[in-house]
């Protein structure tokens, strides 16, 4: 299955959209609260979705690190399943504003968790987190 890919251009400088993927203190403004994120490669990190309902335990692994361009990390849900998905936040410049490009490969391993699980459950909740979320987030 093909990856899923989602675009946008934040009216902000890349060293700005950088900060706000990077800091946990600004990602839980818009993000969710990862409290043991350390940008290292190999580093593992653990959040829930927001609210007290904590259904869904996310955990990943940075894998790659280019400042300012790129950060990769896994995605997946230890209590559901061993299947490891990746998700790459890419980061291109375009003048004073930034081309927030965020790829998911590997969805596909997931379809047996369910609809919530699913590409087009992806689909919507990286659209509504990079367009509801961070962009409004950091053009404000």
């Amino acid at each position: 299955m093909d990856p899923i890919i989602v675009e946008y251009k934040i009216n902000v400088p890349v060293q700005r959209v950088w900060k706000a993927l990077t800091d946990k203190d600004e990602m839980k403004k818009w993000y969710f609260d990862i409290s043991d994120f350390d940008l290292k490669v190999g580093k593992i990190f653990n959040f829930y979705e927001p609210g007290e309902a904590k259904k869904y335990h996310h955990q990943a692994e940075i894998l790659e690190i280019i400042p300012q361009h790129i950060l990769k990390h896994s995605w997946m849900y230890p209590e559901f399943s061993t299947s490891k998905t990746i998700v790459t936040w890419e980061l291109i410049t375009e003048g004073n504003e930034t081309l927030v490009r965020l790829t998911h490969e590997g969805v596909d391993q997931c379809k047996e968790l369910g609809e919530n699980f699913s590409n087009e459950s992806f689909t919507t909740g990286w659209n509504e987190i990079l367009g509801q979320s961070l962009k409004p987030y950091l053009e404000k």
